[in-house]
């Protein structure tokens, strides 16, 4: 029987627009187990859509009677409670890795991105959320209308942080290994969320990080190359 989920993810003012991050990741983990699951596009502002869940950030995934939230603890449900489906992390020693994934590109790569990406994704977002979005994210990184002039820079403090990824995949197709998994899931959904909402070149064609990124951009089916995105 296929399990009845549900997965609250972030949408832009056209709710087809899904730009999350943290839920790319779950997208691609649900994909890998073979599940789907119906979506409920939630802005900012929406906090009592999933007051439920004890806390104010998606992706939240709904599976009968328990709720989870946060994209690791939902990949990590997900392994656990579907052993029988495709494993994100094969075995502990995976587990592990998809950890350390999760924590560097959360740390390493969020805050590099989000000085290339919120000026865009203010633009998209649904008007009600704009002035929440502005006050939060520019207590963090300063005026929105000032970050463009450091898009150079960042572009290249983003190729010298993701040097220990290029290293991997030059000897290997993924992160996980021959096969994909969650450590991959858990960097890749941060190029899905430039991907969704900018223009900018982020890597050069011949980076083996930009390689990577184009496999898993065909995986599923091509989940995440059909999925609507502001520019392209």
């Amino acid at each position: 029987m296929t399990p009845d989920l549900t997965l609250y993810d972030l949408a832009g003012a056209d709710e087809t627009l899904r730009f999350s991050p943290h839920c790319w990741k779950t997208h691609m983990a649900l994909a890998h187990k073979g599940l789907s699951a119906k979506t409920v596009p939630w802005r900012f502002t929406e906090k009592e859509a999933i007051e439920f869940s004890g806390q104010k950030l998606v992706p939240v995934l709904v599976h009968d009677e328990h709720m989870v939230n946060d994209s690791w603890r939902i990949a990590c449900y997900l392994e656990d409670t579907f052993p029988e489906r495709p494993p994100l992390f094969n075995g502990e020693g995976g587990r592990a890795l998809g950890l350390f994934a999760n924590s560097w590109a959360d740390a390493t790569l969020v805050p590099t991105l989000a000085r290339l990406l919120l000026p865009t994704i203010h633009e998209l977002i649904h008007e009600k959320d704009k002035d929440y979005f502005r006050a939060s994210r520019e207590k963090r990184f300063g005026r929105l209308e000032d970050l463009p002039a450091g898009y150079a820079e960042q572009i290249d403090l983003l190729r010298t942080a993701l040097q220990p990824l290029r290293h991997t995949l030059g000897k290997q197709p993924f992160l996980s290994g021959a096969l994909h998994g969650y450590a991959d899931y858990a960097v890749f959904g941060m190029f899905m969320w430039a991907r969704c909402t900018s223009p900018l070149e982020l890597l050069a064609e011949d980076d083996p990080v930009y390689a990577w990124r184009e496999r898993l951009l065909d995986a599923f089916g091509g989940l995440a190359r059909k999925a609507p995105t502001a520019v392209r």
